[in-house]
């Protein structure tokens, strides 16, 4: 139905990736590996949002990356339609589905997504993981994720108690990794406001 009102399945994936993953940049063929979609069709439907103005585009090491236009002035409601945030059952499986890889570790309590993920590397780090994880299934999903990404991941890993230590006395590295551009995807203790 979504494909029908927006006129293109390609546009209504594309819009259900850039809105699931609000601080994320992605480049043309990384994005149509994810939406599974032929690349001229990706390329037409990206100029179409681009001159609308829903996403935008900035270029890095000779990359186009294209990401979500947080200041659009309809982002609040499309955010609603294509993040699954819809009906609580939609919101609840989408959810699920990208918080599960990340919930398999252990008891995670705080998952950060940054550096590569957002293309700022202020933190110095692409991933934070806070809680008590099992480090062998780390190491799998980390490796997973790498082979996913191209790219090695740098990761951190703290339990709870130190990460609430660490921020409750202004650690510089935390500070610094709150302050940068991040996606949040598991906050169970609600311990980051959004900026």
């Amino acid at each position: 139905m979504i494909e029908q009102l927006f006129g293109s399945k390609t546009r209504a994936k594309l819009l259900r990736l850039f809105f699931s993953n609000p601080n994320r940049s992605f480049y043309v063929r990384e994005i149509t590996r994810k939406i599974d979609e032929q690349i001229n069709s990706v390329r037409r439907e990206l100029a179409n949002l681009l001159s609308i103005g829903i996403i935008s585009s900035d270029t890095t090491n000779n990359r186009l990356y294209y990401e979500v236009n947080q200041n659009f002035e309809y982002y609040r409601p499309l955010k609603e339609i294509f993040s699954g945030a819809v009906s609580e059952k939609t919101a609840t499986k989408a959810i699920s589905a990208s918080t599960e890889p990340l919930n398999s570790l252990g008891n995670v309590a705080l998952a950060i997504y940054t550096g590569h993920f957002t293309r700022d590397d202020t933190s110095g780090i692409d991933i934070l993981i806070v809680g008590n994880i099992n480090q062998s299934k780390l190491n799998k999903f980390i490796e997973q994720l790498e082979v996913e990404e191209g790219k090695e991941m740098r990761y951190v890993v703290m339990p709870l108690k130190e990460f609430e230590y660490r921020k409750q006395i202004n650690d510089r590295f935390i500070q610094v990794l709150l302050e940068a551009k991040k996606q949040i995807i598991i906050d169970r203790h609600n311990m980051l406001s959004v900026k």
